[in-house]
């Protein structure tokens, strides 16, 4: 077991192999908490847990299922009511450039 010593700025430096083993970079966070036996460390998790539930909770919509063209119209211009297509890039040329093929 290894051994360490607090530091004049109440630091302890966790010994190299330890590190290495749990894959802890400079600047990784912990969380410190009191136990019976002395004090113990754990790595800070960047994000806290979460449940699918409390992602599904922030949608909100209960009412029927929408169609596509209900959740965005401008979806209609594909379906043919405009005669320009997807693929019609003919606006963004360069004055001078070669005709579109």
């Amino acid at each position: 077991m290894p051994i360490v010593k607090l530091s004049s700025k109440g630091q302890l430096i966790i010994p190299a192999s330890l590190r290495a083993a749990h894959h802890w970079q400079e600047g990784a966070e912990f969380l410190v908490e009191e136990v019976p036996e002395g004090l113990l460390l754990r790595p800070r998790k960047p994000f806290s847990t979460t449940r699918v539930s409390d992602g599904l909770a922030c949608v909100g919509y209960t009412g029927p299922a929408k169609t596509i063209d209900e959740m965005d119209p401008s979806s209609s211009a594909m379906t043919g009511s405009s005669s320009r297509t997807p693929r019609d890039r003919s606006r963004y040329q360069c004055p001078g450039a070669l005709p579109h093929q």
